[in-house]
Order: structure tokens, then C-alpha cells, then sequence
């Protein structure tokens, strides 16, 4: 199986990413919280902002809440 690294400073995959947004972390904040994830060098919150962009977070999906989740980390960096 195939690990495509969305933070290499915290290891975190792409695969997890997505399941902490099935679990309900529907913003690269709320992925920070949940894994660290963006929290270090910020080189991945714009993949993370992009992952989230195309779908992997079904709850904001299911309650049509359709903002943009680009309030991201960028002013906690």
C-alpha cells in the first residue's frame, strides 16, 4: 500500500487526514488539532485546504454547509 505524506514533519498521510474529516475535523485547524498536522512548518496546510476542498469531509457535505475551508493555520503560523 502506497503512504502518500500530506506533513512530513508529523508523518501524517493523506488516509488519516481524511478519516480525522470523517470524524468530524472539517478544517485544517480542526485536522491541526487532531493530528499536528500543519502545525510545524505549514508546508502542508494548502494540501490539507485541498483535501478538505474535494469532499473528504462528508458531515459539512451532509449539513450543506459548502464554505470555503480556506481559514486555515496561515495566521497561526
Amino acid at each position: 500500500m502506497d503512504r502518500v505524506y500530506v506533513c512530513s514533519c508529523f508523518g501524517v498521510t493523506e488516509q488519516q487526514v481524511r478519516k480525522h474529516a470523517e470524524n468530524g475535523a472539517c478544517t485544517p485547524r480542526q485536522i491541526a488539532s487532531a493530528c499536528k498536522a500543519g502545525t510545524d512548518c505549514g508546508n502542508c496546510v494548502r494540501r490539507i485546504q485541498a483535501l478538505l476542498g474535494r469532499g473528504a469531509c462528508p458531515r459539512r457535505e451532509a449539513a450543506g454547509q459548502g464554505e470555503p475551508v480556506l481559514a486555515g493555520l496561515e495566521e497561526a503560523a
